[in-house]
């Protein structure tokens, strides 16, 4: 699987545990790190754990598995390294103090939105 099919499958994994502010981070050309950054939030501790969990599980299924994975002992911000796509699962506040995206500003942006989502077409009750 090439970087960024990995880095998709990654965020529809997150999409399914309810994690949400879902981004990659296209490092190609700015850094020798990786390739891509996925990145996304979590409201608890409990719920970084089930995500990272969940990746591990299915892309273990497909024969993935990480080289490296870090920050399981506190769960607010877990890293797994896929050499090509490191993953960083944050929890909320975790994230907004870092701000990676801020440090990583350079990178081509792809947002990922849930579809399964109702769009809100009104906004304070106008139509």
């Amino acid at each position: 699987m090439e970087g960024l099919e990995l880095a998709k499958a990654i965020s529809e994994i997150i999409l399914s545990k309810k994690g949400y502010d879902t981004k990659i981070l296209d490092l190609q050309g700015i850094s020798s790190v990786a390739d891509y950054f996925v990145i996304c939030s979590a409201d608890s501790d409990i719920q970084v754990k089930a995500i990272t969990d969940e990746i591990e599980k299915k892309l273990r299924k497909q024969g993935i598995k990480p080289y490296n994975r870090e920050g399981t002992t506190t769960n607010t911000w877990v890293l797994l390294d896929y050499i090509d796509v490191v993953v960083h699962v944050f929890k909320h506040e975790t994230r907004l103090h870092y701000s990676l995206e801020k440090l990583w500003g350079d990178a081509h942006t792809i947002e990922i939105k849930d579809e399964s989502e109702p769009q809100n077409t009104q906004e304070n009750g106008e139509e």
